[in-house]
């Protein structure tokens, strides 16, 4: 099978919350369509692992925040890459909550479709849930970030739950002669000709001289968790 006709399907950037009882989470989707117009439905496909399945399963309800373009990988990488099971994703976020009481989000996002679940289809690793729109709105302004901008302009790559994931994909080539490390947390690639300037290292500064304090600007992975690029 050529896994790069795959590669061809377009995506979007989003982030699904969930939750009840004051126990809210979100995370980064980017598997989400519309499926019906009259009434509206709108269907996601969230991971079995991730602490959102679970509580779009309690909760019976989930909201799709839609990313802008400008949204930093910081704050995708908060989404993407940390479990809410051990953090807080929503405590420094910009939220309000909507009429299911799930909080859709405020920073980075341009608006926002909350759902009442209707229906799932399991597929194996992942489930289709579907919800009936109860409500949605446009709560800022920018351009929705695809993912394809995701990848091909913030270098952005897929979390090891994510649909697209692809564990046989080739891992990208050095582009220069310093040896570069990858995230494996995240697939971030530290270039030291590039360095890390945002959080203080300058470009030309290889792996081994960064402080044993600097982290993922992504993920905010520690030094510890970077292999050499193969």
């Amino acid at each position: 099978m050529n896994r790069k006709a795959l590669h061809q399907i377009s995506y979007g950037l989003y982030i699904v919350t969930s939750g009840a009882d004051g126990k809210f989470n979100g995370q980064i989707a980017n598997s989400i369509v519309q499926v019906t117009s009259r009434p509206a439905t709108v269907a996601v496909c969230i991971n079995k692992e991730n602490y959102t399945h679970e509580l779009i399963r309690s909760s019976r309800k989930f909201t799709v925040s839609i990313v802008t373009e400008n949204a930093p990988m910081t704050f995708i990488g908060l989404f993407g890459f940390k479990s809410g099971r051990d953090t807080d994703k929503l405590k420094n976020t910009k939220t309000q909550t909507g009429a299911t009481g799930v909080p859709y989000i405020l920073d980075y996002c341009l608006g926002y479709i909350e759902t009442e679940l209707e229906g799932e289809l399991d597929c194996g690793s992942h489930t289709i849930f579907v919800g009936k729109v109860v409500e949605a709105d446009l709560t800022g302004d920018g351009e929705p970030m695809t993912y394809a901008y995701y990848q091909n302009v913030k270098g952005g790559k897929s979390p090891k739950t994510a649909p697209t994931f692809d564990q046989d994909a080739a891992p990208a080539k050095p582009k220069t002669s310093a040896q570069r490390y990858v995230c494996t947390v995240c697939g971030y690639v530290y270039d030291p000709e590039a360095g890390d300037p945002d959080n203080g290292i300058a470009a030309g500064t290889a792996f081994e001289e960064i402080p044993d304090t600097w982290t993922c600007p992504i993920c905010g992975a520690e030094k510890d968790k970077f292999e050499p690029e193969k």
